[in-house]
């Protein structure tokens, strides 16, 4: 499995050679797993069947257990992805910012996944601001 580095800001790193480049890691698959949370399902003009179903399936359901599957249901979906090991979620009533937390067993061992983003209700979701932990 091999993906190409992002910055800090979500923008691909050219200039380092083979260091731009994760490959055979926990990152690797964290890094598939927020690009594709971030990506709505029919957004992509070349294959209109991968992303989040955002749309479809999370967006004016605001309870819980409905966004929840929606989102492990997909993330188990992955490449790379064995299991979800722990999962939990938390909807800010204030901020209306959608916070999510996993540890991931992937194929090359443990990640953990924070991923925050505001939660419009009936208006949609996103762009997640998406940080990997762990290597």
């Amino acid at each position: 499995m091999r993906y190409r580095r992002l910055s800090p800001t979500g923008d691909y790193v050219f200039g380092h050679g083979v260091r731009d480049f994760l490959v055979d890691s926990p990152a690797c698959v964290a890094q598939a797993v927020l690009t594709g949370l971030n990506l709505y399902r029919g957004d992509y003009f070349l294959d209109n069947t991968v992303g989040m179903p955002w749309k479809q399936d999370v967006v004016g359901k605001i309870t819980p257990p409905i966004y929840d599957t929606a989102i492990q249901q997909y993330v188990q979906g992955i490449q790379g992805v064995q299991s979800i090991v722990t999962y939990s979620s938390n909807l800010d009533p204030k901020t209306r910012v959608l916070t999510v937390r996993m540890v991931l067993a992937t194929i090359y061992g443990q990640v953990q996944i924070v991923a925050a983003a505001p939660f419009l209700g009936g208006f949609g979701i996103g762009p997640f601001g998406l940080r990997p932990f762990g290597d």
